[in-house]
């Protein structure tokens, strides 16, 4: 190694295990610095790590108070300087922070898990308002695009996974008739990546209209 040069991080270290598709999101600048983003169901932070080395302006909320106390540790590592206070265990339909206060919301893993259509419905309205005016909303979901799965007793949403867990599935139809209703715009076409004999994840990211 040449003097005075620093050993560089890994890329498992300075990204932590983000998922791709938002990784794409920041490649391509729609998640920049000087945004605040909140994380709705962060679980262990594996998609925070860059934020937090690169100084973002992070929150996030998760059900789970091991998660959370976790993700603060994480945080007095990477990002000294950010309050512990900003990493809440709360659900996601009940998220502590008022109304446009983020300008990137993310969503990862987390709305398939909705008990019903009540529940998937608090989660997205409350996704919705706390972000800004012109921010962007990425969500991450399992869906019925490209499989097919076994409906649980007479719900519509309700399908057994292969493990046999029961998840609430979307489909193409559902996902652009809530943008339409949210009065949202799709940042990018849905994406849907089939993973063989399990699930189907789809990429939702949409930005919210500003109001005029």
């Amino acid at each position: 190694m040449a003097a005075g040069r620093s050993n560089p991080l890994g890329l498992q270290e300075q990204f932590g295990r983000i998922d791709i598709y938002l990784f794409d999101q920041l490649w391509r600048g729609n998640i920049a610095p000087g945004m605040r983003v909140v994380d709705a169901g962060c679980g262990g932070g594996r998609n925070l790590v860059y934020l937090l080395r690169e100084g973002y302006e992070v929150f996030g909320v998760d059900q789970s108070a091991e998660a959370v106390e976790y993700v603060r540790r994480v945080v007095r590592e990477l990002a000294p300087g950010l309050p512990a206070e900003n990493f809440q265990v709360a659900a996601v339909e009940r998220m502590p922070f008022a109304d446009g206060f983020a300008d990137v919301v993310v969503c990862n893993s987390v709305l398939h898990f909705a008990a019903d259509d009540e529940q998937f419905d608090g989660m997205v309205r409350e996704l919705w308002r706390v972000l800004r005016p012109g921010g962007m909303l990425f969500c991450r979901l399992a869906s019925t695009i490209g499989m097919e799965f076994e409906r649980v007793g007479g719900s519509e949403r309700k399908f057994r996974m292969p493990d046999g867990q029961a998840w609430y599935l979307v489909d193409e139809a559902m996902l652009m008739g809530r943008t339409r209703q949210l009065g949202g715009s799709l940042v990018d076409p849905l994406k849907t990546t089939v993973v063989q004999g399990q699930r189907s994840m789809t990429t939702w990211v949409v930005r919210k209209g500003y109001v005029g």
